[in-house]
């Protein structure tokens, strides 16, 4: 049975990713925020925007992959990054950027925001350690 970890690295990271590459069919500029388009008519996006939902997403299939305890810890990271990017960006404000180069509007700020706490929520209902596994994936047991 999968861990609540395992299936919100599975999922957030399949989504994001997607939703990555998706983006650059809106918006592939590069700039300073340089050619900001509405993903799905909601969501800013470009280049920027566009290759951190690639990179956090692939990170999230790579935990799902590595099993529970990298799973457990993609969720927690995730989830206090995203949560301080969505409040970054209700500080910032709607049609603004975040450094200067990642859009972020009220719908960007919402999802940040839902998947940080869906993120932070996973990792703490996972199990520090597993049963069956050590807390050191690379550590060997002494039995």
């Amino acid at each position: 049975m999968s861990s609540p970890a395992r299936i919100y690295a599975g999922l957030v990271g399949a989504t994001l990713a997607i939703a990555g590459i998706v983006g650059f069919f809106y918006s592939s500029s590069f700039g300073s925020p340089g050619d900001v388009h509405a993903m799905f008519g909601i969501f800013d996006v470009n280049g920027w925007h566009n290759i951190l939902h690639i990179l956090t997403g692939v990170l999230g299939l790579l935990a799902f992959g590595a099993g529970t305890y990298a799973a457990r810890q993609y969720a927690l990271a995730v989830g206090v990054v995203y949560i301080v990017i969505a409040i970054w960006g209700f500080i910032v404000g709607s049609g603004d950027q975040i450094l200067g180069i990642v859009p972020v509007n009220t719908g960007d700020n919402v999802l940040h925001l839902l998947i940080g706490v869906t993120g932070l929520l996973a990792g703490l209902a996972t199990a520090e350690t597993p049963i069956g596994e050590t807390a050191n994936p690379h550590q060997t047991s002494s039995l």
